[in-house]
């Protein structure tokens, strides 16, 4: 257990004090000398921040670097005790090296963690000469069993992407929070409107009733900004969960209730910049912790080609990596490498802390390039079964696989990056079913950029998506055509890749006329009190939104239980006539997904895929919804299909 002692100590020196892993039996206690003399910090020296948090013994990588704030820090100089018994002999923890760096407020410290090291609470003592000024009890805890991130995520999922201030406001009370500058305004698309953790551990249930395993959520780290706070990617605190989301407890039983039901959770993290509103931004440790610190205002080009082009311009592929998002998000310069090796082990921290199933990177490609190669290695050797997507925003398939790890690059660049977002495959989806069909446009621009799968080393772990947080919804992206809809659904849940989904659109939830973000994200109905409609429970939804959500239900636990679907290899026949034909299959089953885009009814001759058809007696329908066809098919002549639809067939 912790004495009173210590957990004073952890109050009085850390701003995040709770968030430390609970003390193993092996453990003992910091002495009440060494407690004294921690409490008897003067106001010349003061430690506000100690990062990380905590630790962990039998770390793959065994140096351990602190980032250490306060007043004054770095006047002082650091040694460590252990409390394990036996002192220091025991510990097989050491003190290898302190980092001063410009800043006075600063110390960076590096420890060595042996690999026969215990669990254990070390003191870490700042010293004046022989006195020591103030101590900081710091934990190291056993690891996590087990690990989610053993398993991960993969073809087999369905990853459901959730924007926690949108979804459910579980806990009223966390709305406003003493010390965080943007409160409640929910009549504003771009204001907090309270969602929060406890929301989506509350719908738990409902998430895993629908068929999904994963849940990717937007950042929930702290964004204390003036405004636009809601959306998770201007942090303040790499290391604490905004408070108006609930706490770094709460995320971790977050997980825990998830993994009870079968799902895992994604992090999404954010290397490229910070939020202006940071605890260091107005006393930074270097002067080289922000790119451009210090000069004025350079927001970045976003020509990631600059990074491929053989005519680029230094000047642009500098622009491009260095320069901010916005104003009021600082880029972050990972050449630094104090600042690098912040951003791994905070990374690494919140895997084993929470013991989260994956990550999602944002804006991939925008931190420098070595950075990226050591940040994914260092990652990927805590956790080698760990899926990691990052998001490359380009329909450029030739740029996008360039991040893929195994890939051969055009400049020898090595990633360790597993998977990336399918932007591409998108695009082409939407054309495919909005364009007219002609001998190069409509369905025949899906199937060809699904030709291009032979850029990617691991094209079926890409994760592949109809719509995310930054753009239109696909009810929206396809004028709300119900028909058109139900395609994408198939296509999205039967085409090689991880399918991610959009929170509510099971619901058809959709953001006509407008591309405002705060719309794109508006909120879940029924995950507020007062919500008339509740799309939970079906309250209020319409028929056609009924329809949608059982549809997406009964699709998505087919395919859950359908590996053939999720591992299984793919074929596909290029479009003829507004149809397009496709097969999954593995050694125990086949499957033919048949997709009309046509206005009427069309017949297809199955002699053109007798490949596929030949051992085939009879072709039985899979019903997903109520335009699904009943009756078995024969496996030769013609079979005919209903106009806008989408078709699954089991061959026996």
């Amino acid at each position: 257990m912790i004495k009173k002692h210590v957990l004073f100590l952890l109050c009085a020196f850390s701003a995040s004090s709770s968030l430390a892993a609970p003390l193993s039996s092996e453990q003992s206690n910091v002495p009440t000398d060494e407690a004294a003399s921690s409490t008897a910090s003067t106001a010349q020296y003061q430690i506000q921040h100690l990062e990380p948090l905590s630790w962990w013994v039998g770390m793959e990588e065994p140096s351990l670097q602190l980032l250490v704030h306060g007043k004054n820090i770095g006047e002082l100089t650091p040694s460590i005790v252990s409390n394990l018994r036996g002192g220091n002999s025991d510990s097989d923890v050491k003190l290898v090296g302190v980092q001063r760096v410009d800043s006075n407020n600063y110390l960076f410290i590096n420890l060595e963690i042996g690999k026969h090291a215990k669990p254990q609470t070390i003191t870490i003592n700042f010293n004046q000469g022989d006195k020591v000024v103030t101590s900081y009890p710091y934990q190291l805890a056993a690891r996590q069993e087990n690990h989610a991130a053993s398993q991960s995520y993969g073809a087999k999922d369905a990853i459901y992407l959730i924007t926690p201030d949108r979804f459910a406001n579980g806990d009223p009370d966390n709305d406003s929070v003493t010390g965080l500058i943007e409160g409640p305004s929910r009549d504003k698309a771009g204001g907090r409107h309270g969602g929060d953790i406890q929301g989506i551990i509350n719908h738990l249930d409902y998430i895993a009733d629908m068929g999904f395993t994963q849940i990717w959520l937007n950042p929930v780290v702290e964004n204390n900004q003036e405004t636009y706070s809601y959306h998770g990617y201007s942090a303040t605190d790499f290391y604490n969960i905004d408070a108006r989301f609930g706490s770094n407890a709460l995320y971790r039983e977050l997980s825990a209730k998830g993994q009870e039901r079968g799902i895992g959770i994604i992090i999404d993290v954010v290397l490229n910049h910070a939020g202006s509103g940071h605890w260091w931004h107005n006393d930074l440790p270097t002067k080289d912790w922000y790119n451009y610190q210090g000069q004025s205002y350079q927001g970045t080009n976003h020509k990631r080609e600059a990074l491929h082009d053989p005519y680029a311009a230094v000047s642009d592929k500098t622009v491009f990596s260095d320069g901010w998002f916005v104003p009021t998000m600082p880029d972050l310069n990972q050449r630094n490498p104090l600042m690098a090796n912040y951003l791994i082990q905070n990374t690494i921290w919140w895997l084993e802390y929470a013991n989260l199933s994956g990550i999602r990177v944002d804006t991939y490609s925008y931190p420098d390039k070595a950075f990226l190669t050591e940040w994914t290695r260092r990652v990927t050797n805590e956790y080698p079964n760990i899926n990691i997507v990052g998001e490359e925003w380009t329909t450029n398939p030739a740029i996008v696989s360039y991040w893929q790890k195994g890939k051969q690059t055009h400049d020898g660049y090595q990633s360790y990056l597993p998977s990336v977002m399918d932007f591409p495959l998108q695009d082409a989806l939407i054309k495919g079913l909005t364009n007219q069909e002609n001998w190069n446009t409509g369905l025949n621009e899906l199937y060809r950029m699904l030709a291009n799968d032979f850029l990617y080393p691991a094209p079926e772990n890409l994760v592949v998506f109809l719509d995310n947080h930054d753009m239109s919804r696909i009810y929206t992206q396809l004028k709300e055509d119900q028909a058109l809809f139900n395609i994408a659904m198939v296509y999205l849940a039967t085409t090689r890749g991880i399918p991610q989904f959009f929170y509510g659109t099971e619901i058809l939830m959709s953001n006509p006329g407008t591309d405002d973000h705060g719309i794109i994200r508006t909120d879940f109905p029924g995950g507020w009190q007062d919500d008339k409609v509740n799309g939970f429970n079906n309250k209020g939804l319409s028929k056609a939104q009924k329809a949608s959500k059982h549809f997406m239900r009964t699709l998505l636990n087919w395919r859950k239980n359908t590996p053939a679907i999720h591992q299984g290899k793919l074929r596909h026949y290029g479009p003829e006539n507004g149809v397009y034909v496709y097969f999954r299959y593995d050694d125990n089953e086949q499957y033919m997904i048949v997709i009309n885009k046509n206005t009427q009814d069309t017949a297809i001759s199955l002699e053109r895929f007798d490949e596929m058809l030949s051992n085939a007696n009879s072709l039985m329908p899979i019903a997903l919804n109520a335009s699904s066809l009943t009756k078995p098919q024969k496996a030769n002549g013609d079979l005919l299909i209903p106009k806008q639809s989408a078709h699954v067939f089991k061959l026996n």
